[in-house]
Parts: structure tokens; sequence; C-alpha cells
């Protein structure tokens, strides 16, 4: 049996083609901006996108904290969800590096944020408190479970941050994910921010990096802090190349993970000792808990599937697994069986 790793979709290796892409890309120096591969991607991501312009970065924490540093200075504060990536996730790179401050407000369990927690937390003009220039949202959300947060809401929280004068951030690491469960382009998801990134190396099965996308003079300031963090790459294209061939092929096939993900859940939901409602599986994210008799056993059942050659992220009391490309529904059927047993003996 191969091994089946469940932990993320960042396990996902380049395929052939991507493998292929990259023999045969055209390369440059990408700090004089000269690299044709990256160009073109950057090109095609920006207009995905419907922004002027795109950068590609090492991974979406850059992503992100570049985003933040382009458009704050020290001593800003930038409003997340509390169960956002980038507050809990990100090492507090951004008060690290920037001196931006991050000011948590609740998430509810779709990821996203009451609008009277928003207006309450945006700071008023007093040289006691700190200026708050940002909301930052994340579309789907990992600790939601993969939830989407819908239209209606985006409309609702970014015209709210409007009224606030707050800029617009999405970590937008699983965005085609979002896109593909709403059904609409990803371009209409991103005309609600200023900034965006987008992980290649997720479930469009890149070996690496993120692309940040927003207007020409954003961007130009990304390149510097992509700079300053030591990241202006050269040969980027052999990044850039699987990138092009991701977006190309690999976006629509996201719909075969949310399947697969809704066969784990309701699988799992037939399988006594473990807690899951199928319903709130939304894309690729399968978040279970086991109940009370069991969940004295989850470091067993974590070693006893690594035997069946199944790997899951150890957890004390909330697993996580998440469906990408390298996950066949029989790799899925293969989980559910092992674990049914497991449980039982």
């Amino acid at each position: 049996m191969n091994l089946v790793d469940l932990r993320s979709d960042t396990v996902t290796r380049p395929t052939k083609e991507m493998l292929n892409a990259i023999s045969y890309s055209k390369l440059g120096d990408d700090v004089y901006q000269d690299d044709p591969t990256a160009n073109q991607l950057q090109e095609k991501a920006a207009e995905l996108l419907g922004k002027e312009d795109a950068l590609i970065v090492t991974s979406g924490t850059q992503g992100n904290l570049i985003s933040i540093l382009a458009q704050t200075n020290r001593g800003d504060e930038v409003i997340v969800g509390d169960m956002s990536h980038i507050y809990n996730y990100e090492a507090g790179s951004t008060m690290i590096i920037g001196g931006t401050s991050l000011f948590p407000i609740p998430n509810d369990n779709t990821g996203s944020l009451d609008i009277n927690d928003l207006q309450n937390a945006k700071k008023s003009d007093d040289y006691h408190k700190p200026k708050t220039k940002m909301l930052a949202l994340e579309n789907t959300h990992n600790m939601a479970g993969g939830k989407v947060i819908n239209l209606t809401e985006l409309e609702l929280i970014t015209s709210q941050a409007r009224v606030l004068s707050l800029l617009l951030h999405l970590d937008g690491a699983r965005l085609f994910n979002a896109s593909i469960y709403l059904g609409v382009k990803p371009k209409k998801i991103a005309s609600y921010f200023d900034s965006v990134t987008f992980c290649l190396s997720k479930g469009l099965c890149c070996p690496i990096g993120s692309i940040i996308v927003g207007s020409r003079e954003f961007i130009q300031e990304c390149r510097r802090w992509r700079k300053i963090l030591g990241s202006g790459m050269r040969q980027v294209g052999v990044i850039a190349a699987p990138g092009i061939l991701a977006l190309d092929t690999m976006v629509d096939r996201l719909a075969e993970d949310h399947l697969n993900a809704r066969f784990l859940a309701e699988g799992l939901s037939n399988i006594k000792g473990v807690l899951i409602d199928p319903e709130n599986i939304q894309t690729n994210i399968v978040r279970f808990n086991l109940s009370k008799e069991y969940s004295n056993k989850s470091k067993i059942l974590v070693s006893e599937l690594m035997k069946k050659n199944i790997i899951i992220n150890p957890s004390k009391d909330n697993f996580r697994v998440v469906t990408h490309h390298d996950i066949s529904k029989k790799d899925c059927e293969h989980f559910l069986l092992s674990i049914a047993k497991i449980l039982k003996n």
C-alpha cells in the first residue's frame, strides 16, 4: 500500500508535467525582472485575480508578511481573527520584523467575524493608542475546518471595513478551494481586497511558492520588502513554471478533493468513537474529535495508523485530515477501514 499522507495539502508532490515544465523553463534573473517564466506567471496571476500586478514569493507566510509590511508602518495595528493563520501560525512575524501589532477578534465557526467586534476593534484617533490600519481575513479558513466565507458575508464585512477606512488583505492560501466551493471566479473574491495572497504549494501541487497580487504601486513596495527579507531570487522560473501549469490545469480538479473530503467525513460519522458532522465539510479539510471514552487514546490512534502506512498529525482532542491530489478515493477507504478497526480493538 502506498503511503497515505493526510497531514496537509502541502505534502503534494509536483506532477510529471510540472517537473518537465521546470526542465524546459526559460530562465533569467528575476531581481532584474527579466526571468520570462516568472513574468508570465505573475501576469497570469494578476489577470486571474483581477489585479494590476503580482509577485512570486517563497511561501504563504512570507506573502502575508510582505503584504502587511508594504501597507503599514511601525506602530500600526492590523485586525485579525483569533483563529487566523496570521495570528496563530506565523511566529508573530509582523510584530518582530515590522513593528506592526495584531489585534485579534473572535472568529465564528465559519471563519467569519462579527461586525460589532470589528467596529469596536477600530481604535479612535488617540495618540495613546496604535493606528488601526488594516483588516486581514482568511478564506478558506484553516482552523474553522476549511470553511468558506460566502460573498454576502464578505460584502458585509469588507464594506464595514471601508467605512472604518481600513485597508483589506486576504490570506487566500486556499483561495481556489473557496472559489470552487462558491462557484465563482477567484477574481470575484479578490475584488473585495486591496491585497491577496494564494499558495501554489498546497492543493495546486507545486513544489514551492506563493503569489501576492494587488496594485502596481503596492507590488513595487512588495519587491522592496522581499529584498529586505533576503528573498530576491534569481532564476525563479524553475518555481514559476509549475505555477503556470497549475493555474491552467489544477484549479478545477480541486472539486475532487472536496468530494473525497465529504466521503471521509460521512465515513467517519459512521464509526463508533468519532465525533463529526459531515454537513460542516465544505472543501478539503476534515476536522474530527474522539468521543470521551476514546479521548485518552489519541497517541495510540496516530501510531497505529502509521503502522498501516497512514500519516495524520498528532492531536490532543481535535484531528485534522486534508485531502489533495495525491489522495485517491481508495486511499480514503483505506483510512476509514483502518481507523474503524483501530478504535474497535
